[in-house]
C-alpha cells in the first residue's frame, strides 16, 4: 500500500523518534542569570570625550599616575548613554599605552545632567554633559547679533539642572551690550563678564573655574573657542568666522570635550560643547525655574493651584506683591525676568 492511502507503516519498518540523537548544547541548557561580575578591581575614571563608540577617560585623576585611556563600553551597557563628564569604572588594560583598549563596566550616579530636546514638543532628551556644576553662556554683543531668547533657554536648562549660571559677552568693542544685559538684571545669581578684543577677562573667569566643572555653551561664531583657547592654551580649539551673508557662525566644535584648566586660583574643568542654534526645553520642569528666584518662590506659595505666574494669570500672588511694592525697587525687574523665562518655556 502506498503512502497515498494514508496508512503509516513506519512502525513496521522499525522507525522510532526515540532513536533520534540530540546533540547537547551547553549554552542553551545553561540556566540564565542576571548576575554580573563585581569588577572589584575596576579603576575609577572621568569621561573626557566620546568619538564613534570610543571613550577617552582619565584614570587616577589628580593622582600620581593620572593618564588618559581609550575605552569601549561593556555589552551590558549598550543601552546606557555614556557622555562627557560621566564618572565610570573601567577594567582591562588601563595603562593608556598605544594600541590598548580598556572597557567601561559601570557608570556612577550623576550629580547633574545638562539636557536638551530637538524642540519644545519633543520629550526625548539629549544628554550633553554630566556632573557639571556651572554653565558659562557665551554670547556676542554683535556679529552675530545677540539672541536673548536663546540665552533664556540656556539659563532655563542650567537652572533645571541645578547649575550656577554665568554669562560672558564678547566683542564688546563692536557694540555696547548694556541694552541686551538689561533683560537679565532681575536674575541675582547670574554673573556677567564683558570681553573685547583688547581686554579679555581671563583671570576673573579663571577664578570662577577653579574647583568646578564648567560647561561652555553658545551660538556658533560668538567667540567661544577663542575664549577656551585663552583659558586653556593647550586646547588648540579651532576658531571660525561669521558668514557675511547669513550672519551665522561656522561650527568649529563637533563634540563636547573636557579640558583641564590650571590657573592661579587652582584647577578645574572646562567642558567645551558644539555651538547650537536651537535648544529645546521639552524635558524641563518649570518648577525648577521658579526655585532660582527664592524670594518670589516664597510668595508663590500663596498663588492658586496651577498658577502660571504670567501677566495674564488671575490672582497671582507674585504679580500682586510687585504691584503693591512689597518687593522693593527691584521687584518689577525680577518678576519680568521670571516671566520672560516662563514665557519662553511655555511658547
Amino acid at each position: 500500500m502506498s503512502w497515498l492511502d494514508g496508512d503509516d507503516d513506519d512502525d513496521d519498518l522499525g522507525y522510532d523518534e526515540a532513536d533520534i540523537r540530540v546533540r547537547p548544547n551547553p549554552k542553551a541548557n545553561r540556566p540564565r542569570t542576571k548576575r554580573r561580575p563585581a569588577h572589584a578591581d575596576a579603576a575609577s575614571a572621568r569621561v573626557l570625550g566620546v568619538d564613534r563608540g570610543r571613550y577617552t577617560v582619565l584614570v587616577d585623576e589628580d593622582g600620581p599616575d593620572e593618564r588618559p585611556v581609550l575605552a569601549s563600553r561593556a555589552r551590558e551597557l549598550r543601552k546606557q548613554p555614556i557622555v562627557n563628564g560621566d564618572r565610570v569604572r573601567v577594567v582591562g588594560d588601563t595603562s593608556g599605552s598605544d594600541g590598548t583598549l580598556a572597557r567601561i563596566v559601570t557608570v556612577d550616579e550623576r550629580t547633574s545632567l545638562l539636557r536638551r530636546s530637538a524642540d519644545d514638543t519633543d520629550h526625548i532628551e539629549r544628554i550633553i554633559v554630566a556632573n557639571a556644576d556651572q554653565m558659562l553662556v557665551v554670547v556676542a554683543a554683535a556679529d552675530p547679533e545677540p539672541r536673548p531668547r536663546l540665552v533664556d533657554r540656556y539659563l532655563i536648562a542650567a537652572l533645571d539642572a541645578g547649575m550656577h549660571p554665568m554669562l560672558v559677552v564678547t566683542k564688546t568693542d563692536l557694540a555696547d551690550p548694556s541694552g541686551f544685559l538689561a533683560h537679565f538684571e532681575g536674575l541675582d545669581d547670574l554673573e556677567v563678564f564683558r570681553s573685547g578684543r583688547e581686554q579679555m577677562p581671563v583671570d576673573a573667569i579663571g577664578e570662577r573655574l577653579a574647583g568646578h566643572a564648567t560647561v561652555f555653551v553658545g551660538h556658533s561664531g560668538v567667540g567661544k573657542s577663542t575664549l577656551v583657547n585663552a583659558l586653556v592654551p593647550t586646547a588648540l580649539r579651532a576658531t571660525g568666522h561669521v558668514n557675511e551673508v547669513t550672519g551665522r557662525g561656522r561650527h568649529t566644535s563637533s563634540s563636547a570635550v573636557s579640558l583641564r584648566y590650571a590657573g592661579p586660583a587652582g584647577r578645574g574643568w572646562v567642558i567645551d560643547t558644539p555651538g547650537v542654534r536651537s535648544f529645546g526645553l521639552g524635558h524641563v520642569d518649570p518648577a525648577n525655574i521658579l526655585k532660582a528666584y527664592t524670594d518670589l518662590a516664597v510668595i508663590a506659595e500663596e498663588c492658586p493651584r496651577g498658577c502660571t505666574h504670567l501677566p495674564d494669570a488671575p490672582d497671582c500672588a507674585i504679580v500682586e506683591a510687585v504691584a503693591e511694592g512689597r518687593l522693593g525697587d527691584r521687584g518689577a525687574a525680577r518678576l519680568d525676568s521670571l516671566q520672560r523665562l516662563l514665557a519662553t518655556f511655555a511658547s
